[in-house]
């Protein structure tokens, strides 16, 4: 049963999304093809899953501020990755372990149930820097059997209950079944500024014991933000987020980062590290989760970035902020993980679109070196043998100026939304994600250095029908 906190703030965000999501949908820069927050702010992708026939995306929601605010869990599900239904909010910082925000967590599926694990932040008032003081980051367990609502919330791990030597930075489990136990990823700060991932076990779903911790020899940022830990054709990756990886020009170029490990042995023992790799290239991604679908693992991520230079004030000034990559299949190949979009977005493809009149389109180049590509006389993208730049210019790119891959790139398909691009080089070996603002109105591209298909992408469908 909801206590009142909850059923207050259901009421609230009920009728902030009936008054202020009209502004937001009319916003020439709303995405066709990518999920977005009805209102507010939405960051990290959350317990995604596929539990029967849904698809279900659950995502930090902040629906009374586009520039953060108390967090939520918002969802949104679909039978087939394409049409989509907006769901209720299913979690609220309505709990005594949860009430300044409900963070970033998993989805566990179990005989059509969801066990839906989270970090429930909680500050505590007083002089503290909520790093070493102040700051409670508990986990805990939401029980979803309708697919719709939170059935039972209780607290299983708060900061007692984590290995001595921690900051208050212990966050974002991601939980899964294997050999007939559980298995939780916790991503951690130490009090000398370490990033490492903790590794738990359970029997139970409930109770978690320590086996393991994670980490490089030699430190490689404080935190390290949003784990996941999996295995693909034998190989298994850690993916996370670390934060204060020292600046490149040419690597490590944002805020924080964002990529993966492999890893070799086993991950509750003795493991190692591989060469840390990034997942993306661009200005814009950043906290993305992973899931099972059957043979298939499938990644959303956040595109956006905590804490950037550069920002999105056309959308804020509509009342809303951020969206979510499209899904993506991952492969690996040669020990590095390739990230490409779902076979189902072809479907999206409406009909072959000419260069000039290129506007919302799914694009398939072969090229040449060099080259270059402008995008809507707002982005562009060239080539060399072993280099792909993405440029922005000062309106277009809200603080955004020049990315670096280093590739050889041969093939890219771009998926160019109102305001974002996703590069997809050599079929997801290297990919560049932006949010990026050209005037609303203009279209074509203007290529030189290879040949290409394209075409327009409809709307994907997103309906509003299901309530409590």
């Amino acid at each position: 049963m909801p206590n009142d906190l909850q059923s207050d703030l259901s009421r609230l965000v009920a009728r902030i999304e009936r008054e202020d999501a009209p502004l937001a949908a009319a916003d020439p820069y709303r995405p066709y093809f990518h999920l977005a927050p009805p209102v507010g702010w939405m960051n990290d992708p959350n317990g995604l899953c596929r539990c029967g026939e849904w698809y279900h995306v659950f995502y930090q929601y902040g629906p009374f501020d586009p520039e953060g605010g108390v967090k939520h869990w918002g969802h949104y599900r679909s039978r087939d990755l394409l049409r989509w239904e907006k769901c209720p909010v299913l979690l609220f910082p309505s709990d005594t372990w949860d009430l300044h925000g409900v963070f970033s967590g998993s989805a566990l599926v179990e005989d059509g149930v969801m066990y839906l694990y989270y970090t429930g932040n909680v500050l505590s008032a007083g002089a503290h820097d909520y790093i070493t003081s102040g700051r409670g980051h508990n986990t805990a367990l939401a029980v979803c059997r309708d697919g719709l609502t939170a059935e039972t919330n209780e607290l299983l791990m708060e900061n007692r209950d984590y290995p001595a030597g921690l900051s208050c930075h212990v966050r974002d489990p991601k939980v899964w079944a294997q050999d007939g136990r559980y298995y939780m990823v916790q991503g951690a700060r130490t009090l000398d500024d370490r990033g490492e991932v903790l590794v738990f076990e359970s029997t139970d779903k409930r109770r978690w014991t320590h086996i393991n911790t994670i980490r490089t020899p030699a430190p490689f940022g404080y935190m390290w933000e949003c784990p996941d830990l999996f295995e693909l054709d034998g190989q298994w990756f850690l993916c996370c987020s670390p934060q204060g990886v020292p600046h490149e020009k040419k690597r490590f170029q944002n805020t924080y980062s964002c990529g993966f490990f492999p890893l070799s042995g086993d991950f509750r023992s003795a493991c190692t590290l591989g060469a840390f790799i990034e997942l993306d290239c661009g200005f814009d991604f950043y906290a993305p989760q992973s899931f099972l679908d059957g043979a298939r693992r499938i990644q959303f991520g956040w595109m956006g970035m905590p804490d950037a230079p550069c920002g999105n004030p056309a959308t804020v000034a509509c009342g809303w902020q951020h969206c979510l990559t499209v899904p993506c299949e991952l492969t690996q190949r040669g020990g590095r993980l390739h990230r490409y979009p779902v076979k189902e977005l072809e479907q999206l493809r409406e009909k072959p679109v000419s260069p000039e009149n290129a506007h919302i389109f799914d694009m398939e180049l072969r090229i040449f070196c060099p080259g270059r590509l402008v995008i809507r006389g707002a982005a562009v993208v060239e080539w060399s043998d072993d280099e792909v730049i993405l440029s922005l210019g000062a309106v277009s790119g809200a603080g955004r100026t020049v990315r670096y891959a280093r590739t050889q790139a041969q093939t890219m398909r771009i998926l160019a939304d109102a305001s974002s691009l996703e590069i997809f080089i050599n079929h997801g070996e290297t990919v560049l994600t932006t949010r990026y603002y050209p005037d609303p109105a203009a279209r074509g591209v203007v290529l030189d250095g290879g040949t290409a298909q394209l075409w327009s992408i409809n709307r994907m469908e997103i309906m509003d029908g299901i309530s409590r």
